[in-house]
């Protein structure tokens, strides 16, 4: 079996850490990851995690996906810059009333988000086109899909880089190269926590009252129970993933989070947008006790599902 040189952006935190491992330390050693990050003083955790895949399976490399010089010297740096799976994780969140965001912060956003995955693939896409084969990944989300309030400038970020792949994919085909959107829903890692206790500490005085009342009383209430009820782990994202580039012919977009489903669905289902709006609008300001109850008994359901699970694996069965 032909081992495949991956390459992962973002890898010192959450899905991209759990991502390397997870590949690493393939039981069938069908991967050589290349696992970057932007600052490694940041590398402790992922080393620790990788083990014995370390210097391996698993090669720790700096790049910046906001930097064209760094991105050009960590690829150089691989042996004929062969990279046959291209995973683009590296991403920053930000989340509040857009009159409390500078342009500034949003233009960072979109630097990262946007213009990284852009970047990346720029450098390694001619390389992929020479040899007919490569497989670009990219991590997106739900909110690629459906706009969320509250996350006006992210959500942004990841409807356009929807959109650049849902151009790319069709010239990418002809060269045999793959493309493929995951679209998690939450995930519960250090990167959301810390987004949030920002948030929480933040400063709302550049917006009228009201406005900060919605953000600091209901949004950030009802994403704690959203996060808690419906979030997945940094581990369920990277097996899916795993499955994704393991496909022989891998499907553009893939949803980890069956749950969000009919949600990214609503405006497909109404193409005036009026399904979609009516319904999220009364979700949040009419309907919020409904939504902590459904909230509060899907958290009880799959926590009773996991032991369940766990109980399986203890008496032999998968």
């Amino acid at each position: 079996m032909v081992c495949k040189t991956v390459l992962i952006t973002g890898c010192s935190s959450g899905i991209g850490l759990a991502l390397a491992v997870k590949l690493a330390k393939d039981k069938q050693r069908r991967f050589k990851v290349i696992a970057t990050m932007r600052n490694l003083s940041k590398k402790d955790k992922l080393e620790a995690a990788a083990g014995h895949a370390l210097h391996k399976t698993l090669d720790i490399k700096q790049l910046d996906v906001c930097d064209e010089k760094s991105i050009r010297n960590c690829i150089n740096s691989i042996p004929q810059r062969h990279i046959d799976i291209l995973i683009n994780n590296a991403g920053v969140g930000l989340i509040g009333p857009i009159e409390c965001q500078s342009i500034e912060e949003m233009k960072a956003i979109m630097e990262t988000n946007f213009f990284g995955v852009v970047r990346m693939i720029k450098e390694v896409l001619p390389d992929m086109k020479k040899r007919k084969n490569g497989h670009i990944v990219v991590i997106s989300s739900v909110m690629g899909l459906q706009g969320i309030v509250f996350n006006d400038i992210y959500t942004a970020s990841k409807f356009a880089i929807e959109g650049f792949c849902e151009s790319l994919v069709i010239q990418a085909l002809k060269f045999n190269i793959f493309v493929s959107l995951i679209e998690p829903g939450p995930v519960v890692t250090e990167f959301e926590m810390k987004v949030h206790e920002d948030a929480e500490k933040a400063d709302y005085s550049q917006t009228d009252s009201e406005t900060a009342e919605i953000f600091t009383n209901i949004y950030l209430k009802n994403s704690k129970a959203i996060f808690s009820s419906l979030g997945q782990t940094p581990e369920d994202v990277a097996e899916h993933t795993l499955k994704v580039i393991t496909t022989v012919k891998p499907p553009f977009r893939h949803q980890t989070n069956a749950i969000y489903t009919p949600m990214t669905a609503l405006k497909h289902a109404d193409p005036t947008g009026a399904l979609m709006t009516d319904s999220f609008y009364k979700m949040i300001f009419r309907y919020d006790t409904l939504l902590h109850v459904s909230l509060k008994a899907i958290r009880i359901i799959r926590w009773q599902a996991h032991k369940m699970r766990q109980g399986a694996r203890l008496l032999g069965f998968r």
